[in-house]
Parts: structure tokens; sequence; C-alpha cells
């Protein structure tokens, strides 16, 4: 029998580590993946933590264990975890860690398109980014720290990931930067891009009796 794909949603395996843990129902899954900032980490939306809950459930990852009613709030369903579900669990994280994947980030995507953008723009573009980027460092260099002290550093290593990556990020469009600034070898082919699609637009529009496009 084929062997099944895992699921294509990351908070599925956040519901899967949650319910390794213990059982619960969905609204202490969301809560408990805020206060541990996983969302930083995982995006979550409660509507799609429903239709992965549902599709957990449907390939037999977990059941449901309880309804469980507090006050006047409607019940709660609690889930558990399967074996199945704790056996997916354990090759999804070995094939995360183990097993480098190929991410499309918007800004590669960018980077790959940069000639569609004059020099000039680009590089005042890339001296925001490099300000932003050490903002954001800042930020989330503290928030760690005061993480720090209410969970166990073994839970605050994605936390390291991200800042290594933004520092790493930071330090490429800073180099960036001063390649182009210090006349970069295809600068001059970049320039001449743009230089000549603008003469071209020029012509067009002064043949047709209007203005350039600004």
């Amino acid at each position: 029998m084929a062997q099944k794909s895992h699921p294509a949603n990351p908070l599925a395996l956040a519901v899967l580590a949650l319910l390794f843990e213990r059982p619960m129902h969905p609204y202490e899954m969301a809560a408990t993946m805020k206060e541990r900032h996983k969302h930083d980490s995982i995006k979550l939306r409660y509507g799609s933590l429903y239709t992965v809950i549902d599709h957990l459930t449907a390939r037999g990852y977990i059941v449901a264990k309880a309804r469980k009613r507090e006050g006047a709030r409607p019940e709660r369903t609690i889930y558990r975890l399967t074996p199945d579900g704790r056996t997916e669990l354990r090759a999804w994280m070995r094939d995360l860690i183990g097993t480098p994947a190929k991410d499309y980030p918007q800004f590669e995507a960018g980077l790959s398109l940069l000639p569609v953008l004059p020099p000039d723009e680009v590089l005042a573009l890339l001296r925001e980014r490099a300000g932003r980027l050490d903002t954001t460092i800042n930020e989330q260099t503290a928030r760690v720290r005061g993480a720090g002290e209410q969970f166990p550093p073994l839970f605050l290593i994605e936390s390291e990931f991200r800042i290594a990556m933004l520092k790493a990020e930071h330090r490429f469009v800073v180099d960036l930067t001063t390649r182009i600034e210090k006349g970069w070898g295809p600068i001059a082919l970049w320039r001449g891009i743009h230089e000549d699609h603008k003469a071209t637009l020029e012509k067009l529009y002064s043949e047709l009796g209007g203005g350039p496009q600004t």
C-alpha cells in the first residue's frame, strides 16, 4: 500500500505535537500556541485550525476523546493522539529536521527579478530593508531574552533560528548594497536597460502625441 504523504499545512504538525503532550480541545491548542509564541513560526487561524483537526481526524491521526463544558460556555470537544498519529508526527519531524527542502521565499523571488527596477531605486529599497531588518532583529532578540525567563532554552530554538536567518539576510542586504554603491560589474548593463527602456517609451509617446510615463 502506498505511504500517505504528510499533511500540507504545518499547523497540522503543531496540533499533533500539542496532543503528543496531552489531550486538548481546539481553544486550548490555540491558546497554548500563542502563550509559547509558536504562532510566530506557524500561521495560526481559528478557521484553519478546525479544518486541520477535521483532516487529521479523517486520517485517523487524532480522535475525539470527550466533550467538556465550562460554566455557561458551549461544550468543547477534547482530542487525543492515536498510535497512527504518533507515528506520523515522528516521521514528519524526522523529514523536517533531517532533509533540507526547497522553500520559495518572497524576497528570493524579488531578487530573481531585480532588473525590473532601476539600480538607484533598488539601492533605496535595500537600505530601507536593512533598517527594518535591524529593528526586527533587536525586537526578536529582546523577546527571546524575556521568554527565556519563562521557558527552557529547548523551547526557544526556533526563535534562535529565526534571528540567525534575519542576521544572515541583513548581512546579505548590506553586502549587496555596498556592491551596487561601488559600481558592481553588471551595474552598467543594468542602468543601460532602464535608460534604453525610458528612451523607447519617450519615443513611443512622442509619436502618439502624449507625454512619457512617469
